[in-house]
C-alpha cells in the first residue's frame, strides 16, 4: 500500500525531471541555431566590407581609401551595439529574457535581408552607402541586444554545475556564424565568375538570412522564459512591484567597476577575433597578394577547429573555475601576438593556416566561460543591463575599431609590428581585468551540490 502510494510520486518527479531535460536541451539547440544565425548577419558583414564593399559601395576610391571606408562602415555596428544592450537590457531586466531577444532576433534578420537589397553607389549614388550605414547601425543594435538575452536563457536555466558548459552554446554561435558566412561566401564565388560575384552574387548570402525568422517563431511560441526571472516576477507581483525600476541605473550605480573590468574581460578575445576574420582577409589579398577563396578557406577551418575549444572552455570552467581558463587564454594571447604576424607574412598557406588556428584556440579559451561568468558577476534584478553594457563597451572599444585600426597601422608604418603590439596589450588588458575579478565559481560552490555561483544575490 506504502510502496505503491510512494511509486506515482517517483514517477511523476521522474517525469518532471526527464521533461526539464528534454526542454533544457531545445533551449541550446534554439540558443545555438539562433545565435549562429544571428552572428553570422553580424559578421557576414565584415566579410563583405573586406572583399565586396569597396568595389560596390565606393567605387570611386583607391584601394586603400576604398578599404578603410569600408571598414569605417563596417565600425558603425559597434558603435550602434552598446546603445542596443542598453535598451534590451532595461526591457529584459524588467519584463523577461525572452522578449528582449525574440525582438532582437526579428531586428537582426531584416536589417541584413536588406542589406541585400541595397543597390550599389553606381546607382543610386551617395545614397548606397548611407543606407548602407543605417542598415549597418539597425545590426549593431539587435546584436547588442541579443547575447545577453540568450546567454543568460541558457545560462540561468541550467543546472548550476552546467552553467559554463551551457552558456557555450551561445558563445559557440560566433564560430559558427563564421563558419556559415565563409561557407556561403566560397560557395557563391565557386559558383559564378568574380564579375558576377561582384555585381549581384554577394547579396545571396545576405538574402540567406531569412533562415533567421523560423528560429524567432520557436523561440517565442516554445521557450519559457528563465526560472530566475520567473522567481523575480513572482517576488514582485506579491510586493505589487515591478521586478526593478530603473535597472540600468541600478547597475551603473552598483556595479560600475565590475562592468568596466568585465568589458576588459573581452579585450584579448575580440581584437585578436576580429583581425582573424576581417584585418588579415584584407591584408592578405591587398597587401600579400593572396587568393581570396584561399584565406576564406583557411577562416572557414579555423572556425570549424575551434568550435569545440570554446565548449571544452565552458566545461572546465565548471570544473575549475572561470578565472583560470580566461587567463591562460589572456597569457597565451600575449605570448603569440607576434609569432602570429610572423606567421601571416611568409605568405605561406600553410603558415597562414597555423597562425589563425593557434590564435583562434588561445581567444576561444578566454570566451567560453565568459557568458557564464559574465552572468555570475551581477544581480538577478541587473544582470542584463550590466552583463550587456560590459559586453558592448568591448564591442565599441576594441571589436569595430581593430580592423581599421590595424589597417591604417600597417598604411603608415608598412609593418604588422604595431598590430601585435597592440594585440599583445588587449591580452594584457583582459589579463588584468580577470585577475583582479573575483572567482564566481569557487571550490566551495564546486563541491557543494547545493551552491549556486552568485547566490549571494539571491
Amino acid at each position: 500500500m506504502t510502496s505503491s502510494a510512494v511509486q506515482p510520486g517517483k514517477d511523476a518527479a521522474g517525469d518532471t525531471a526527464v521533461s526539464r531535460t528534454r526542454a533544457h536541451r531545445k533551449l541550446l539547440a534554439a540558443g545555438l541555431v539562433g545565435s549562429s544565425i544571428e552572428w553570422y548577419d553580424f559578421f557576414l558583414y565584415g566579410t563583405a566590407a573586406a572583399l565586396v564593399f569597396p568595389h560596390v559601395f565606393f567605387p570611386g576610391a583607391s584601394a586603400l581609401v576604398g578599404t578603410l571606408l569600408s571598414f569605417s562602415t563596417f565600425w558603425a555596428g559597434f558603435v550602434a551595439r552598446p546603445l542596443g544592450g542598453l535598451v534590451a537590457g532595461h526591457f529584459g531586466d524588467k519584463y523577461g529574457r525572452k522578449p528582449a531577444v525574440v525582438t532582437c532576433l526579428l531586428f537582426m534578420g531584416l536589417a541584413t535581408f536588406l542589406i541585400g537589397c541595397l543597390p550599389g553607389a553606381a546607382t543610386i549614388g551617395i545614397a548606397a552607402p548611407i543606407l548602407l550605414v543605417v542598415l549597418r547601425f539597425v545590426q549593431g543594435l539587435a546584436c547588442g541586444g541579443q547575447w545577453g538575452g540568450i546567454v543568460l536563457l541558457l545560462t540561468e536555466s541550467a543546472s548550476p554545475k552546467r552553467r559554463g558548459f551551457s552558456g557555450t552554446f551561445g558563445q559557440m554561435g560566433v564560430s559558427f556564424g563564421v563558419l556559415l558566412g565563409n561557407l556561403v561566401f566560397l560557395g557563391a564565388t565557386a559558383a559564378i565568375s568574380n564579375e558576377a560575384f561582384l555585381s549581384w552574387g554577394w547579396r545571396i548570402p545576405f538574402f540567406a538570412s531569412a533562415l533567421l525568422f523560423p528560429v524567432v517563431l520557436y523561440i517565442q511560441t516554445k521557450v519559457e522564459d528563465t526560472p530566475e526571472f520567473r522567481d523575480l516576477q513572482d517576488q514582485a507581483q506579491k510586493k505589487n512591484e515591478t521586478v526593478v525600476r530603473a535597472p540600468l541605473t541600478q547597475a551603473i550605480r552598483d556595479h560600475w567597476r565590475k562592468i568596466l573590468l568585465g568589458c576588459g574581460l573581452l579585450a584579448a578575445t575580440n581584437s585578436l577575433f576580429y583581425i582573424s576574420i576581417a584585418g588579415v582577409l584584407s591584408y592578405g589579398t591587398a597587401e600579400l597578394g593572396m587568393k581570396r577563396n584561399d584565406l576564406l578557406a583557411i577562416s572557414l577551418l579555423s572556425a570549424a577547429l575551434t568550435v569545440g575549444v570554446v565548449l571544452w572552455s565552458g566545461h572546465m570552467s565548471d570544473k575549475i573555475g572561470r578565472r583560470p581558463m580566461i587567463l591562460i587564454g589572456a597569457a597565451m594571447i600575449i605570448v603569440w601576438a607576434f609569432p602570429y604576424f610572423w606567421l601571416i607574412n611568409t605568405r605561406n598557406l600553410v603558415l597562414f593556416f597555423v597562425a589563425v588556428t593557434v590564435g583562434s584556440v588561445f581567444q576561444s579559451m578566454t570566451y567560453g566561460p565568459i557568458a557564464a561568468y559574465m552572468g555570475e558577476l551581477f544581480a538577478p534584478n541587473v544582470r542584463y543591463s550590466a552583463a550587456s553594457l560590459a559586453y558592448q563597451l568591448a564591442a565599441i572599444t576594441v571589436s569595430g575599431g581593430t580592423p581599421f585600426i590595424m589597417t591604417a597601422l600597417i598604411a603608415k608604418t608598412g609593418t604588422t609590428t604595431f598590430v601585435a603590439v597592440f594585440v599583445a596589450l588587449m591580452g594584457l588588458v583582459t589579463f588584468l581585468c580577470a585577475w583582479k575579478l573575483r572567482e564566481t565559481n569557487t571550490a566551495e560552490v564546486r563541491n557543494d551540490p547545493a551552491a549556486v555561483p552568485g547566490a549571494q544575490f539571491y
